[in-house]
């Protein structure tokens, strides 16, 4: 039978995997980014995931990772969305995340198979034609995704007979006047990221600029056996959301529970289940400190989209009735986080240099909270490039 877990240490052991019980200090912020990638949407966000977990950490810090000794690497990772990641644990959080069949691979980037099916062409096909081309068109440039996928669509176009090039020129479903070859290549982009050809640059304004991963690191990404990636990147998973299940991961990973098999079957011997509202599974390693992990204290601020917000039982953090508040389609919020648990939402709001953040919770929280959250909160401040900071509190 099954071992019982509670929700607090739940809730204890998952907040002391992502370093939300205790920030790391000097130096932890390679540690920070690689526990299970740091989305970075909306832009900035991961700037403000990583702050509440490294200690005085500075924009000017994350910007020369990236940037200087590229110790930290951007691209396009799990569900298809940007992530930082430690450039040393690039092949974890790129081969690792790439689906291996074709039909996995249609599952991940959902919404080429319709386009796909009209050319007559395999995704596979697909991908190969972006590649063969993608070296040309941005050896030595920085393009954003709309310049790049342009120039390789125009570029496919002349190598097509003519009934799948008739197909390719048309306009398609994704954008008001893309060719619907062009928003093909979007989709082969993701796919790319993945096989380690492309990977960002640091934002150029509004854009995000593409380049080539050997040309912006000096290196290729190194190669490494697709299964040890795969059960690395599970493993990282269960050691942040644990314990889960195959349905949960398959969410996180942005791809159907009935494509987890490649991942979930090469750490089978190495989990146990456990019994937390239904079977789920946690490393056998990791039992003991699951059981053991401290109480958390202090308060964060987290942004939208923090890892910590992206598990999927989301019901363990958050009373199903504020969700709709929580987890927005569109101008997600960010939560405050308050004696290990989700107390309620924030949003800022900056005029010149001063940032108001508005904080609402789900019921009034004691004076020492607010007082450490005004703290947060003048921490935050120069993240947000503001010298200033009012911090406004309501409730739900």
């Amino acid at each position: 039978m099954a071992d019982t877990v509670s929700k607090g240490d739940v809730l204890a052991f998952r907040l002391g995997a992502h370093h939300l019980t205790e920030r790391l200090g000097e130096g932890g912020l390679l540690d920070a980014a690689g526990r299970c990638g740091v989305q970075n949407s909306p832009p900035g966000s991961a700037v403000l995931a990583l702050h509440a977990r490294v200690r005085d950490l500075t924009q000017e810090q994350v910007a020369d990772a990236v940037a200087e000794d590229r110790s930290l690497l951007q691209t396009w990772c799990m569900r298809g969305s940007p992530f930082y990641f430690p450039t040393s644990d690039a092949p974890v959080f790129t081969t690792g995340v790439l689906p291996p069949t074709e039909e996995a691979m249609r599952h991940f980037i959902v919404g080429a198979e319709q386009a796909l099916d009209k050319l007559g062409m395999s995704l596979t096909d697909a991908v190969e034609l972006t590649g063969d081309e993608i070296r040309d068109v941005l050896s030595g440039r920085r393009l954003a995704i709309n310049e790049l996928g342009a120039e390789i669509a125009t570029r496919i176009a002349r190598r097509l007979p003519k009934r799948q090039r008739d197909v390719w020129e048309q306009h398609g479903p994704y954008a008001p006047g893309q060719p619907l070859g062009e928003g093909v290549v979007h989709f082969c982009v993701r796919i790319l990221t993945l096989q380690r050809v492309v990977c960002f640059a640091p934002r150029a304004g509004n854009k995000a600029p593409f380049v080539l991963v050997d040309e912006w690191l000096g290196h290729p990404i190194p190669d490494i056996d697709p299964d040890l990636a795969r059960a690395e990147l599970l493993r990282r998973y269960l050691r942040c959301y644990g314990p889960s299940t195959r349905r949960d991961f398959a969410a996180w990973a942005g791809i159907v529970p009935g494509d987890t098999d490649p991942w979930w079957s090469l750490v089978v011997d190495e989990l146990t289940q456990v019994d937390f509202g239904g079977t789920s599974w946690v490393l056998a390693e990791d039992l003991d400190a699951l059981r053991a992990a401290p109480t958390p204290t202090g308060v964060r601020l987290l942004p939208p989209r923090d890892p910590y917000t992206q598990m999927r039982d989301r019901e363990t953090i958050v009373d199903k009735k504020y969700h709709r508040e929580v987890w927005k389609t569109v101008g997600e919020p960010g939560t405050v986080l308050a004696a290990g648990k989700i107390t309620g939402t924030w949003r800022p709001r900056k005029s010149g240099r001063k940032l108001t953040i508005a904080i609402r919770t789900f019921r009034t929280l004691p004076a020492q909270d607010r007082k450490s959250l005004r703290g947060e909160a003048e921490q935050v401040a120069p993240l947000r490039g503001a010298s200033s900071v009012h911090v406004e509190f309501d409730t739900y």
